[in-house]
């Protein structure tokens, strides 16, 4: 008998609930599960490694300040749902859901993409009208850190494969909008410059409110940079990146007592959506304002931080909150 089977269309009204109920906005409505991924992951999970921790990046680093730039800006455009669109887009996948650290994620498991964790149908008709072919065969998720010589696509520049390779992937695989230049270019540079001689003797690292304020900010100065240089599209790009971010520490804000916070985060996501608009009018002053914000960015992770043990980034309540909303978990919903 052949194994691959088609899928019931009711796995379609599934993903729609699902894509419904996680739309991708900046940062999280209260109420909402507290950790986004845990919708997608599967139920034997470990709470602290999973949603604790996040793989070290094995990224490799450019002498070049041109090549350096372009890798900044494939590096925030993998960490935003904005460059994906579509459905998963409005489900809030990027992707480093996939690809965590620019790796791979051996606890995905989203709902009629995946068979067993750590796989998924790329042919998927839930996410693609271009490729979906209605058979469910899902794959291992490779590392994109590993050896070069066991990857799927020839990445060496000469060969020019890796970048139309995934221009399909953003626009047909993911049905995602056209991506700007600089942005695909981009992610073709943060790809090549993952490199396994590269990685740190850490394997995993705690996730923080340093580090995603440091994603945020990361992304927030290549845009600055991508808007000085009259590049408007990749900045905006660069801003919804660090929007992302600012969502990623919001989502683990929701707790009791944390309403100061949450403010001062929605504050900050505000003015980034103003850096978004005066991008799109072509105001001039748009870069002065990424500067500014750029700036109160650091007061703001210093109160962020010291709140951090009385929210979700705190071990003891991210596992209690794994077990009521991880699907499979002991007293989840």
């Amino acid at each position: 008998m052949d194994r691959r089977r088609r899928r019931p269309a009711a796995l379609a009204v599934v993903f729609l609930a699902l894509a419904g109920a996680a739309a991708a906005v900046a940062l999280a409505a209260p109420g909402d599960a507290p950790i986004r991924a845990m919708r997608w992951a599967a139920p034997s999970a470990d709470p602290a490694r999973a949603f604790g921790t996040a793989p070290t990046e094995c990224l490799r680093k450019a002498a070049d300040p041109a090549i350096a730039q372009s890798i900044e800006v494939g590096r925030a455009a993998f960490r935003t749902p904005v460059l994906l669109g579509g459905q998963a887009g409005r489900a809030g996948v990027m992707c480093e859901t996939c690809h965590k650290g620019g790796r791979t994620n051996p606890d995905f498991l989203f709902p009629g993409v995946s068979g067993p964790p750590g796989t998924a149908d790329v042919t998927d008709s839930l996410f693609s009208t271009h490729r979906g072919d209605d058979v469910f065969d899902p794959r291992p998720i490779p590392d994109l850190s590993a050896s070069k010589g066991i990857l799927k696509v020839d990445q060496t520049p000469a060969a020019k494969k890796l970048e139309p390779f995934l221009h399909g992937l953003v626009t047909e695989e993911f049905d995602g909008p056209e991506p700007p230049a600089a942005v695909l270019a981009g992610l073709a540079a943060y790809v090549r410059a993952l490199d396994p001689k590269a990685c740190p003797a850490k394997a995993r690292e705690p996730i923080t409110v340093a580090l995603l304020m440091s994603d945020a900010r990361r992304a927030l100065a290549a845009g600055e940079a991508a808007a000085k240089a009259g590049d408007a599209p990749t900045a905006v790009v660069m801003t919804a990146a660090a929007r992302s971010r600012l969502g990623l520490i919001d989502e683990r804000f929701a707790g009791p007592g944390l309403d100061p916070e949450r403010r001062r985060l929605r504050a900050a996501d505000a003015g980034l959506a103003a850096v978004q608009a005066a991008l799109r009018a072509h105001d001039p002053a748009a870069p002065a304002r990424m500067e500014r914000w750029l700036a109160a960015s650091r007061p703001l992770e210093q109160a962020l931080a010291k709140k951090a043990p009385a929210s979700l980034f705190d071990a003891r309540r991210l596992a209690a909150a794994a077990k009521r909303r991880l699907p499979g978990q002991a007293g989840g919903v």
